[in-house]
């Protein structure tokens, strides 16, 4: 007999919570056939993928240097961009967070808006402000001789742009979770604000941190728009997996198709990762 909280109604065996009833009743034909369609549009691109694979010349396609090369690069500078992501993402999610100041709701539409700004805009974006004649480019080039556009350390910025929003948006949710008073009795035991953080704080909101940055470090390996705007399509220098893919597609559609399958089999990993957050049924 599954366990009943105090108003009676039943419970799941772990959470406790108050468990949801199936509905049975068989769906209307005025909704089910276009979720069919909906559903048959969203699979059937993917399964076209697979059907249209050179599965016998795979092996030798994902071998070749050019798409080595391509794949430690993307993983390379997605890493780094999430490793970014996570020192200024999780501080700024704190901060929306945790302290209430003017203009709260207009930083936080800010740091969402890269989540709806075409990636191109972005790419437009980061070259008036960090190219060698940007707003800010042009202090970096001409005090420290620092370049970043068309370099991999574009590429790495390029995907950090579009890729921290993704963190801060789940580390900030998982921060209006957590019960502050954990942190409020850490100071009242004489830990500084900042120790609060670093050891109440930080091992509570762990699951979330981590979640925010597999979707962070997606995001940023499947970068195209800001990359090839503001870093290029150099190989072996900027040359990323989305790109190759964008450049195979036009001289060596097997090629394209083989690397596509490769981000197909990321994303799909990234989706198992989640499962326990996003994806179990209730």
């Amino acid at each position: 007999m599954s366990p009943l909280d105090p108003t009676g109604a039943a419970t799941g065996p772990r959470t406790g919570r108050p468990r949801r009833r199936r509905t049975r009743a068989g769906a209307p034909p005025a909704l089910l056939v276009p979720a069919l369609i909906g559903l048959a549009f969203l699979v059937l691109p993917l399964v076209a993928l697979l059907v249209r694979a050179p599965w016998r010349s795979m092996p030798e396609l994902l071998t070749s240097p050019e798409v080595w090369q391509a794949l430690q690069l993307s993983l390379i500078c997605a890493t780094a961009a999430t490793a970014v992501s996570v020192v200024f993402g999780v501080p700024l999610a704190w901060l929306l967070a945790r302290v209430d100041f003017p203009g709260r709701g207009l930083v936080r539409g800010l740091v969402t808006l890269p989540l709806v700004l075409p990636p191109v805009v972005g790419g437009v974006a980061l070259l008036m402000a960090l190219g060698r004649n940007g707003v800010v480019g042009r202090w970096l080039d001409s005090w420290f001789g620092v370049t970043l556009p068309f370099t991999t350390a574009g590429v790495v910025v390029a995907e950090a742009f579009v890729a921290m929003p993704f963190l801060v948006i789940s580390v900030e949710g998982t921060l209006r979770a957590a019960d502050p008073r954990y942190e409020e009795a850490a100071q009242t035991l004489g830990a500084s604000r900042f120790t609060a953080f670093r050891r109440v704080t930080l091992p509570l909101i762990a699951p979330g941190i981590a979640a925010g940055a597999v979707l962070a470090w997606a995001r940023a390996l499947g970068e195209f728009g800001a990359t090839i705007t503001f870093a290029g399509n150099f190989p072996g220098r900027t040359q990323t997996m989305p790109l190759a893919v964008y450049l195979a597609l036009q001289s060596d559609p097997e090629a394209a198709i083989a690397l596509s399958l490769v981000l197909l089999a990321v994303s799909i990993a990234v989706l198992a990762g989640l499962r326990d957050r996003w994806m179990t049924a209730s």
